[in-house]
């Protein structure tokens, strides 16, 4: 199969697009959120508009400007991300409970969480980049990856041992770094008056889980999107796209996260896809496989075009998502933490 050609980036994209992304926090942060409270629904239904617009715009503009198909495998990364971010927000719901963090400072937590997942995403991605291109079979792997990760997610409750994995990373932690149960406004850090030590508050021990969870789940969300597009631009745009939404889809599930109840299937059947994309078009790179597909099943090449891919997505998703709220109609919402 021949690769398609990858998008024309020049370095003012990359330096115009982080310019616009640090903007973006600095409004948000600055202006927004410069006092730490709550984010309710209505606030946290604004924003996820707010960042879901900013995104689908700049899908729009690689449509207009760079054709239709890097718009496309923008706009399917990048509801990819945003779809499996659904469920690391379930996980964030459980390490929050876990350690008794507050609702209002919980955006603290996030916005920090993000900066420091906005370095770690680059270095994953150009990191998978060079992988693929100097091992291209790697491309086989993720794809058995991706299946054996959608599989799981179908058949398998994990609710329970989430919860208790959260309780053991934070006894894991407190054992290692000097901390405080104690929780000392929006402080990270506090000095203890006896003693004179620095110490970790519950913030901090929360701050670290949240960016090892988002570690782990970006090993499932990066591959997925490298099954839509190899192009280091579109893949970078649009994990960061999703990321900048994170916080406010966060506190939009947290408000009624037994509304979600069937999400899940959704996303497995998004990760079994683009793990059967990849492995199809890995195999259409064999001589063999590729003569067969072109002899018995009159298929030019093994492959799944970006318009496909986006309606299979699109179509998961909202089937996952309304069909959750028509069985959960009437659920009561849950209870706002205030303390």
């Amino acid at each position: 199969m021949i690769a398609a050609p990858e998008m024309t980036v020049t370095p003012w994209m990359w330096v115009g697009f982080l310019a616009f992304i640090f903007v973006m926090l600095a409004i948000d942060l600055g202006l927004f959120h410069k006092e730490s409270h709550r984010v309710g629904a209505k606030e946290a239904a604004s924003w996820t508009a707010v960042w879901m617009t900013l995104a689908l715009t700049f899908g729009g503009v690689l449509w207009r400007f760079e054709g239709h198909q890097y718009g496309t495998e923008f706009v399917a990364g990048y509801l990819i991300e945003q779809s499996l971010s659904m469920d690391n927000m379930f996980v964030f719901i459980l390490i929050f409970s876990a350690m008794k963090i507050p609702s209002a400072l919980q955006h603290r937590v996030l916005f920090w969480g993000i900066l420091t997942a906005l370095i770690l995403r680059a270095i994953m991605i150009f990191a998978g980049v060079a992988l693929l291109n100097q091992f291209h079979w790697l491309i086989g792997i993720f794809g058995i990856f991706l299946l054996y990760t959608g599989g799981k997610l179908l058949f398998n409750s994990e609710d329970e041992e989430e919860g208790a994995d959260t309780q053991r990373w934070v006894r894991l932690l407190q054992r290692f770094i000097p901390s405080t149960p104690i929780l000392r406004g929006h402080r990270f850090f506090w000095k203890e008056d006896g003693s004179g030590k620095w110490v970790a508050t519950p913030l901090f021990i929360t701050l670290i889980l949240v960016e090892f969870t988002d570690v782990v789940f970006a090993l499932d969300s990066i591959p997925a999107v490298f099954g839509v597009t190899k192009d280091p631009f579109l893949v970078f745009t649009s994990n960061i796209f999703a990321i900048l939404g994170l916080r406010s889809m966060f506190f939009l599930l947290a408000a009624a996260v037994d509304r979600f109840a069937y999400v899940k299937y959704g996303i497995s059947v998004v990760l079994c896809f683009v793990g059967a994309k990849m492995m199809m078009e890995y195999a259409g790179e064999h001589a063999a496989v590729a003569s067969f597909a072109k002899d018995r099943l009159g298929m030019e090449q093994l492959h799944i075009s970006p318009l496909v891919s986006l309606a299979v997505i699109v179509s998961a998703l909202a089937i996952s998502i309304t069909w959750s709220l028509i069985a959960t109609k009437g659920a009561a919402p849950a209870e706002p933490d205030e303390t």
